[in-house]
């Protein structure tokens, strides 16, 4: 069996880059910094970044590129993808992305907006927004969150020896 899966949760470095194909299909390019902590030989605490290029295509590119900022936080899941070419002097080149398949996008502070105006008072809440899966352009970011359940211990069902934590 083969799997190829990423999980990102870091800041963007540069506002998404929104172009168009011959075909008219939207794809988005832009960068994701993760940030890993250790302590070295020494006991000093360190940290080192990592830099990645986030590809994203159709509704999603869209998306991206209305909401997403330099600095701000965004989940990416999706695969890795390897591409080569050759460059205008006939030199091989090759880059390493991930090709996003799903995002969550971060909180947004109380003044952000989406290009082009004022959000209301719900859009500037700072709560994550909702998944946007690919291929399903009719689940937008505004798509409202379903509320979960709560389960009692109390009622019968449960018992709380029966938790195992």
């Amino acid at each position: 069996m083969n799997l190829n899966k990423v999980f990102l949760l870091g800041n963007v470095t540069r506002d998404p880059e929104l172009r168009q194909t011959t075909g008219g299909q939207s794809v988005a390019t832009f960068g994701v910094a993760t940030n890993s902590f250790f302590t070295d030989k020494s006991g000093q605490k360190q940290q080192k970044a990592e830099f990645h290029t986030i590809v994203a295509w159709g509704r999603q590119a869209e998306i991206a590129s209305q909401f997403l900022k330099k600095g701000s936080l965004v989940m990416v899941e999706g695969r890795i993808q390897t591409r080569t070419w050759q460059d205008k002097q006939g030199q091989n080149r090759q880059t390493t992305e991930i090709v996003c398949e799903r995002m969550q996008l971060g909180p947004r502070s109380a003044g952000a907006a989406p290009s082009g105006g004022t959000p209301p008072a719900a859009e500037r809440a700072e709560v994550w927004a909702t998944e946007v899966p690919v291929g399903n352009p009719s689940v937008g970011v505004d798509a409202p969150h379903e509320e979960l359940p709560e389960i009692s211990i109390d009622d019968g069902e449960i018992k709380a020896s029966d938790i195992p934590f």
